[in-house]
């Protein structure tokens, strides 16, 4: 049995592999640009001429960029038989959301989204191997 754990943000994803009492673990990075928008006045005068942002445009642009992402985390892990996914702020979720709407295969192999603040490779490996040892029975159903 494949045993998969992910700890995902933005920057990167770490996804660590259980079979057989053998660990793997492999670092996905994602191409996720951070946007520092920038806007207002365009002159030291008040009322002065002002910079139109385009938020929606940068927006898409980071949609499509998560999907990329989310994607080539997917490939390396479609052969998982069971998967929890672990990560700070919004990007378990919408990992999550991902999977559920567009991967259903792999939807009913989830058996957790949980928070989890940024950890170290080894503290990662630690709190998959921890999950899957404490819960055997949940992972059975």
């Amino acid at each position: 049995m494949k045993n998969t754990g992910i700890w995902i943000d933005k920057q990167k994803a770490y996804i660590i592999d259980i079979e057989d009492n053998n660990e793997n673990l492999t670092t996905v990075f994602s191409e996720i640009e951070d946007y520092h928008i920038h806007g207002g006045s365009g002159t030291r005068f008040k009322g002065g001429p002002q910079d139109v942002v385009q938020d929606s445009k940068y927006l898409e642009r980071e949609k499509h960029q998560f999907k990329t992402y989310f994607k080539s985390i997917i490939t390396l892990i479609k052969n998982s038989d069971t998967i929890v996914i672990y990560g700070p702020a919004e990007a378990g979720e919408k990992f999550k959301k991902e999977i559920d709407e567009n991967y259903r295969d792999l939807s009913k192999k989830v058996k957790d989204v949980l928070k989890s603040d940024s950890l170290t490779e080894n503290q990662t490996k630690a709190l998959i191997r921890n999950y899957y040892k404490n819960n055997k029975s949940h992972i059975l159903r």
